[in-house]
Parts: C-alpha cells; sequence; structure tokens
C-alpha cells in the first residue's frame, strides 16, 4: 500500500515537471512590449546569436536574389543551403527554449523554405521562381518582426 501511494506521489511530482518544462517550451519567455510586440526575453548571447541568425538569413536572401538574376544556380543553392535545416544546429538550445511555439513555427518554415528554394534552383533552374518562392519565404521575416521584438536581460 505504502509503495502504490509513493508512485501516485511520483507519478504526480514528475507531471507537475512535465507540464512546467512543457509550458516554458511552447510560451517561452514573453512579455508585453510597449510598441504592441511581445518582448522575448533573451541573454546577451542568445540575443546575439538570434541576431546572427537573421542576419544569416538576410545575407542568404540577397545571395539568392543576386545569383539569380545572373542563373547563378548553384550559388543559388549555395546561399539557400546556408539557412537552410541544417542550419539550426548551430541554434543555442537555451534560445530555443525561451522563443514561443508560434516563433518556433515561423523559423522552421522558413528554414524549410530556403532548403524548398534549394532544391527548386536544383530541379527547375527557373530565376522567376526562385524569385517568387524567396518573397514568400520573406513573408515570415515581415511576421515575425511584426510580432516579436528581443529583449536583453542581466
Amino acid at each position: 500500500m505504502k509503495n502504490c501511494k509513493l508512485s501516485w506521489v511520483l507519478v504526480g511530482i514528475l507531471a507537475i515537471v512535465v507540464a512546467i518544462f512543457g509550458y516554458k517550451f511552447t510560451v517561452g519567455e514573453v512579455q508585453p512590449s510597449d510598441d504592441g510586440r511581445q518582448a522575448v526575453m533573451l541573454s546577451k548571447d542568445e540575443r546575439n546569436a538570434l541576431l546572427l541568425e537573421m542576419r544569416t538569413w538576410l545575407q542568404s536572401s540577397q545571395g539568392i536574389l543576386a545569383a539569380a538574376s545572373e542563373k547563378n544556380f548553384a550559388e543559388v543553392i549555395r546561399s539557400a543551403k546556408e539557412s537552410g535545416m541544417a542550419a539550426e544546429a548551430d541554434t543555442p538550445g537555451s534560445l530555443f527554449r525561451k522563443i514561443p511555439i508560434e516563433m518556433k513555427k515561423l523559423g522552421f518554415d522558413t528554414r524549410g523554405k530556403f532548403d524548398d528554394i534549394a532544391l527548386d534552383a536544383e530541379q527547375y533552374k527557373d530565376s522567376n521562381r526562385i524569385v517568387s518562392k524567396l518573397s514568400v519565404a520573406m513573408n515570415n521575416c515581415i511576421a515575425c518582426h511584426a510580432m516579436y521584438r528581443f529583449v536583453e536581460t542581466e
């Protein structure tokens, strides 16, 4: 009988721990912001890592546009893959835990769109198609910047 009660207590504690981590994983560390967006609270290193990721996406976008205009599909592929899902391995785990689920979805979708651009460039070699796909991908950037700002915490 004692073992049964102990087991239920342990199950209860485990359920609480899982709920806390689940909440933190989906909601992230956000607060209302005075500009109407959500403020994502990050350490200096996490904020720097996120800003580096966004700069890389911007550089990849510029590289894709420049290469597509010259019909240099090998360079389109290289630039697109630089921001694809393989680059997700460079994202710090602590950062991933702090961003809200909607932002995670946008990030994964954006990386997937870069991979799709690379695949499309390899298969079709059509500059107009590539530019169109990049235009759609950049809507994720616009949506994210409209919803979130990144605040450095101590």
